[in-house]
């Protein structure tokens, strides 16, 4: 049986604080698990069904907005309320393009890891030490996706 297609994909600011989580996701994991694919997906939006196409299983990260207490982290294996996700004013939302891609064929199993971020509007290069402790148990919760069949 071939091997199955998994990719992980970070999303966020990294100038907007706690919005740039889902980026130090996956750079936790590139310098831990070098032999994982993990790409930046930026903002999110459209730009990320090229990302998705042609995998088996795609794992998102980002931080979400209003849906628990700061540095929750949550797992989605169903498209969440799309108030939980920060949107671009100039892009589609992420769970707005999961179920474009789905809808499309682009993408197979996708599941959404989100990391409570509360306030992510403030111009800063730093994490808040909640959202920082949260990279951890992110990083566990993408592995455990990644290896499930």
């Amino acid at each position: 049986m071939p091997e199955r297609k998994v990719r992980i994909i970070g999303c966020g600011n990294p100038l907007m604080g706690n919005d740039g989580v889902g980026l130090a996701v996956i750079e936790r994991l590139r310098l831990d698990h070098p032999d994982l694919d993990c790409v930046e997906g930026g903002l999110g939006g459209l730009g990320l069904l090229p990302l998705m196409e042609g995998y088996d299983r795609v794992v998102i990260v980002d931080a979400t907005t209003g849906y628990g207490s700061i540095g929750d982290v949550v797992v989605f294996h169903t498209l969440p309320d799309s108030r939980f996700f920060p949107m671009s004013l100039h892009d589609i939302g992420i769970v707005e393009t999961v179920a474009v891609a789905r809808e499309l064929g682009y993408a197979g199993d996708v599941v959404i890891i989100g990391i409570e971020g509360g306030a992510i509007d403030t111009f800063s290069d730093t994490l808040d030490p909640a959202v920082a402790a949260a990279i951890p148990r992110a990083c566990r919760l993408v592995l455990s996706e990644v290896q499930k069949e």
